[in-house]
C-alpha cells in the first residue's frame, strides 16, 4: 500500500478529542499529505465503536474514501473466533460508512481461539470482498508465524502488516522476538505507543511531571535512567534541526528496518503539527538516539 509517513490514530476520537476537534485533526492530517487512518471496534472503551463511527461521519461529510487507506481492528472485543469476525467485520464496514475496510488487523490473540480458525475467517473477510488486507498486532510470535505458514501452505489471505508495541524506550521485545520475523516474512511495520503515551514528546519530565502523569502510562520513563538520557538527545537533535521534539522520536522509528508508518495520534491541530514528518534523521543522530536508549 502506499501510505503516508505517520499513521494517524484514531483512538482519541469521541474519547480525548470530541467531534469537531476529531474532524478538524482529519482534515489538517490529510491537508498535509496524510492518507493513513487507524482504528479499532474497540476505540474507545466504554464507548466501543465511536472512533469508526466519528472517522465514517467524516468520509461521508468529505467524500474522501477512495483517497484514503483506513484501518480496524477486531478481536479486544469479543475475541478472534470466526462467529466474532464474521460479525464485527460487518458492524465496523457500518460505522466507518464504507464496503471495504483496508487493513484489517487481528487485535489481541490470547490463544483461546485455534489459529487455523482465526487465519480462515480473516481469509473469509478477504474473499467476500470486505476486506483488501489482514495484519496482526498483539499476535504472540510463535502464533505469528504459525499463522504466517499456514496461509502460505494453504494459500490464504495472509498477514501482510505488523502493529507492534515499539518506541525509543520500548525496544527489547520488538527488536528480539519480532524484527526477525518481520524481515523473514516481509512485512510491514507500522508500530503504536510510537510516543510513548507522549512521554518522547518532551512533556513530562522527572522535574515537573503531574500528579497524573506520575500515576499514568509514562509513570515507568520517569523513573527509568534512559527516559532523561533520550529526551536530552531528543531536544539536542530538535534545535539543531528546528523541529519538534516528538516528530524526532517518529523519523527514529522510520528508520528502521520494515517500518513504514508509525501511528501517533492528536487530540488537537497544533499537537498534530507537533508530529508531522517533514525531514530525515542522519545515521550519526540515529546512533545516537540508538546509544542513549539501549
Amino acid at each position: 500500500m502506499d501510505v503516508y509517513g505517520l499513521c494517524l490514530g484514531g483512538n482519541v476520537f469521541g474519547w480525548t478529542a470530541d467531534r469537531e476537534d476529531s474532524f478538524a485533526v482529519l482534515d489538517a492530517y490529510v491537508e498535509a499529505g496524510g492518507n493513513f487512518i487507524d482504528t479499532a471496534d474497540s476505540y474507545m472503551r466504554p464507548n466501543m465503536g465511536i472512533s469508526e463511527t466519528i472517522i465514517g461521519e467524516w468520509m461521508a461529510a468529505r467524500g474522501n474514501r477512495d483517497s484514503l487507506v483506513i484501518a480496524t481492528k477486531v478481536g479486544s472485543d469479543g475475541g478472534l473466533s470466526a462467529a466474532n469476525i464474521a460479525q464485527h467485520v460487518d458492524e465496523s464496514l457500518a460505522r466507518l460508512q464504507t464496503d471495504r475496510i483496508d487493513l484489517y488487523y487481528a487485535h489481541k490473540d490470547v490463544g483461546d481461539v485455534p489459529v487455523e480458525e482465526t487465519v480462515r475467517a480473516f481469509d473469509q473477510t478477504v474473499r467476500d470482498g470486505k476486506v483488501l488486507r489482514v495484519a496482526a498486532s498483539n499476535v504472540p510470535p510463535d502464533r505469528l508465524v504459525e499463522s504466517l505458514e499456514l496461509s502460505v501452505r494453504e494459500g490464504l489471505a495472509a498477514y501482510e502488516w505488523l502493529q507492534p508495541h515499539y518506541n525509543l524506550l520500548e525496544r527489547a521485545g520488538y527488536e528480539r522476538d519480532y524484527a526477525p520475523i518481520v524481515e523473514r516474512y516481509g512485512l510491514s511495520v507500522a508500530p503504536y505507543y510510537a510516543l510513548a503515551a507522549g512521554f518522547l514528546t518532551g512533556k513530562y519530565r522527572n522535574q515537573s511531571a503531574d500528579g497524573a502523569a506520575r500515576e499514568g502510562m509514562v509513570s515507568k520513563y520517569l523513573d527509568d535512567p534512559r527516559g532523561e538520557r533520550v529526551l536530552d538527545v531528543l531536544d539536542e537533535i530538535a534545535i539543531t534541526r528546528g523541529v519538534p521534539v516528538g516528530a524526532v522520536a517518529i523519523d527514529w522509528l522510520r528508520a528502521k528496518p520494515g517500518i513504514v508508518a508509525p501511528i501517533a495520534s492528536a487530540r488537537t491541530v497544533a499537537q498534530l503539527d507537533g508530529i508531522l514528518p517533514t525531514f530525515t534523521l542522519d545515521p550519526s543522530e540515529i546512533t545516537k538516539l540508538d546509544e542513549a536508549s539501549a
